[in-house]
């Protein structure tokens, strides 16, 4: 970590070339905007087209400090967020979806919230009372979308009602050992996340935020059913013991 830098953005990206180039424009000019010091760090996910590309070729010439990093194959967001703050050199760590869903302009509703509660973690919430979404997502993926997330409460006891909103705000000075005990590399690793969190006395809080749904989501029929297992998972790995030491090797890349 380095105590002179404020905010690392992680940003995960599967197969993101057509959007990733404006993404972190918007991301780099309204940072730097607020004065505060940042790096962006994007995760490639061993993309099949030319993700790295755009976001080696923003990164020489944009005038911010942006890393890339690239998988070696495709791992799964949960592996790659987990290697982002890993990475990361901020006290804060922001996981940012690379489709900007939720603005990057709600980054201080989340930053308020964890400074003025000393809260170890925030995230955005389209449920939560207050939240705008103005562009909804396709009927079956709402639906989906509730049945997971009663699943969710039902199957871990985490009380939240969107835990899946790819905008989240980590104090890393708190909550980077969540990162360490993480073993899920799917879509399931918020859920625990928040699980590993509540075990640990971590708090955690969710806002609403400004929500848009953006085409060409990832998320799809199986990666669906892989979340609900990952559900089960959590509660196999919490009895084995799994959450209480960090495995052996962290990354393989």
């Amino acid at each position: 970590m380095n105590p002179s830098l404020l905010l690392t953005v992680v940003v995960p990206a599967y197969n993101e070339q057509e959007r990733l180039g404006s993404s972190l424009q918007r991301m780099s000019d309204y940072l730097q905007s607020q004065k505060d010091t940042f790096e962006i760090l994007v995760i490639d996910d061993g993309s099949s087209d030319q993700t790295a590309r755009v976001a080696h070729e923003f990164a020489q010439r944009c005038g911010s400090p942006v890393r890339v990093f690239t998988n070696a194959c495709n791992r799964g967001k949960g592996y790659s967020v987990r290697r982002g703050m890993l990475l990361s050199r901020g006290r804060y760590g922001l996981l940012s979806d690379a489709d900007m869903s939720t603005p990057i302009e709600e980054l201080p509703h989340l930053r308020e919230r964890m400074e003025r509660d000393g809260l170890a973690i925030v995230f955005g919430s389209r449920e939560a009372r207050g939240a705008k979404v103005e562009v909804r997502q396709p009927f079956w993926r709402e639906s989906s979308g509730k049945l997971f997330n009663m699943l969710m409460r039902s199957i871990t006891g985490l009380p939240f009602s969107d835990t899946q909103c790819g905008f989240k705000l980590f104090d890393l000075e708190q909550s980077r050992i969540l990162f360490q005990l993480q073993r899920i590399d799917g879509f399931g690793f918020d859920v625990e996340i928040l699980y590993i969190a509540r075990k640990k006395g971590l708090e955690a809080q969710e806002v609403a935020v400004t929500w848009r749904n953006a085409e060409g989501s990832k998320v799809g029929l199986m990666s669906g059913l892989a979340a609900i297992r990952d559900l089960y998972a959590i509660r196999r790995n919490d009895r084995m013991g799994l959450y209480e030491m960090p495995p052996p090797s962290l990354m393989s890349d």
